[in-house]
């Protein structure tokens, strides 16, 4: 191992490549895994951009940290893919990171810690990233949208069982009337509108099993199915709802393919290259 010149910090050999999980330091609750792309040099001077990959309910981090490995060498991007487990706090609890905010932890500042540990220890540009969520991960990263668009570059929205709308009618996680008290800050739609975004959905991914809230249910609140009674519908009410605030959507939707991450994959990396393109050419 060597000190890399600037930081100070020595990596070893898994620090390359696909690395293990790595708690994060500021909440050892949390972790992490990379993929470092293979032409990676600790005493080059090359920097690469950064892509955060966030996981669904069931916590399949490796699917999409698999699938974007070719993407990641050939544009020169480390993949970040956060683990949020199931059970904090509340053993049988699963979605706790979906609606950012759970007891004392906030799952949009986690990510950001994992971002700033990222940045110490590589040549990346961290300031601005790309993000990608499906199913699950559709919930946490447009939350992560309102909160933070000064940080995106670009964001994927991938099929989503519940939406936050831009809609001041309602309080969180219907809408944004208690936003500002929530989050200490107001929702900035003019950032919002400088973000690339897509939305992703299969065809066929009309099941409503999981993702029907009825008033009995703990994560009920007046106006649950108000986007609508399945993902098609609740992505598209969010499409809407996007652009009549003036922010540009991409909807790609995939034929033959249901609730499946995996097969909605290549859209998503064309998105990514497309963004980071354009990007790079502002620069």
């Amino acid at each position: 191992m060597r000190d890399r010149p600037g930081h100070g910090v020595k990596l070893s050999y898994y620090d390359f490549g696909q690395t293990p999980f790595f708690a994060l330091q500021a909440d050892q609750r949390v972790s992490y895994c990379l993929y470092v792309p293979r032409d990676y040099a600790e005493d080059g001077d090359k920097r690469y951009s950064l892509a955060v990959l966030m996981h669904g309910t069931g916590r399949t981090v490796d699917t999409y940290r698999n699938g974007f490995k070719r993407f990641a060498d050939a544009q020169d991007c480390i993949l970040l893919v956060p683990l949020f487990p199931a059970g904090l706090i509340e053993p049988a609890d699963v979605s706790n990171y979906k609606r950012l905010a759970f007891h004392d932890m906030r799952f949009d500042l986690l990510l950001l810690a994992m971002v700033d540990e990222v940045a110490a220890k590589y040549r990346v540009d961290a300031d601005r990233f790309l993000m990608f969520g499906f199913s699950g991960g559709g919930h946490f990263v447009h939350r992560f949208l309102y909160v933070h668009p000064d940080r995106l570059l670009g964001v994927s929205i991938g099929a989503p069982g519940s939406v936050t709308l831009l809609d001041w009618d309602h309080d969180w996680w219907v809408g944004l009337r208690d936003f500002e008290a929530r989050f200490g800050r107001p929702v900035d739609i003019a950032a919002m509108r400088r973000v690339a975004v897509q939305m992703v959905i299969g065809a066929e991914d009309t099941e409503t099993w999981e993702i029907v809230t009825k008033p009995s249910d703990p994560g009920w609140m007046d106006g649950a199915d108000l986007a609508g009674a399945n993902r098609q519908d609740r992505m598209r009410s969010l499409r809407e709802s996007f652009e009549r605030h003036g922010i540009a959507v991409r909807q790609d939707t995939v034929p033959g393919v249901g609730h499946d991450g995996g097969r909605v994959l290549a859209p998503v990396e064309d998105f990514f290259v497309q963004t980071l393109a354009e990007a790079r050419s502002k620069a």
